[in-house]
């Protein structure tokens, strides 16, 4: 059962991580993933609100984390909050594609150019700016302008960077999508 739209944005509200499971290479050889370890990776899109899986998607140990987005099968209006390992550009402009929003960390590399900047900022927001790639690859695969905040966490006391394709959101709304995503965490643990 859902609970209640708590973000109030609309749609639904995803987080997608994974986590490796160790296994015995002595009972699983198919399974190699280091020298002396194996294991499998489960791929998981949690949906925030009801706080529950929606999908599970098991693949070798091997395959890198944002393999694992193809996997997704992404609803116009919805929302997709992912972490740093997720910095695929055709991904994500696939999902903009498709009419769905998301939420990613932004790598420290980041290569871009201000378009524009908003002003009035609210508190622990210290840039919200749209911006276009700069890197020729990252530009080719996601051709249109991006949406990139600074926020500054007082309880972590860090600054965190996302880039989002939501150029409607409040910063802050943007900001408290991504601190929703420990619940997916939790439920690894």
């Amino acid at each position: 059962m859902r609970l209640d739209d708590i973000f109030k944005l609309g749609g639904k509200v995803y987080a997608f991580d994974s986590t490796t499971i160790d296994l015995c290479l002595s009972v699983y050889e198919w399974a190699h993933f280091r020298r002396a370890k194996g294991g499998i990776k489960v791929h998981t899109l949690f949906d925030l609100e009801a706080q529950v899986p929606t999908i599970f998607h098991i693949t070798k140990a091997k395959l890198h984390d944002v393999n694992g987005m193809d996997a997704i099968p992404y609803g116009p209006g919805s929302f997709y909050v992912f972490d740093r390992a997720y910095n695929d550009f055709k991904r994500l402009h696939h999902i903009k594609a498709v009419g769905s929003f998301f939420v990613v960390r932004a790598k420290n590399a980041l290569r871009y150019q201000h378009v524009r900047w908003k002003r009035r900022l609210p508190k622990n927001v210290l840039s919200d700016s749209i911006i276009r790639l700069t890197v020729y690859k990252s530009r080719h695969d996601y051709p249109e302008v991006l949406r990139r905040i600074e926020y500054y966490d007082e309880e972590q006391d860090r600054v965190f960077v996302f880039l989002t394709n939501a150029l409607s959101l409040d910063a802050l709304e943007v900001a408290n999508l991504h601190k929703s995503r420990w619940k997916i965490e939790l439920f690894f643990k």
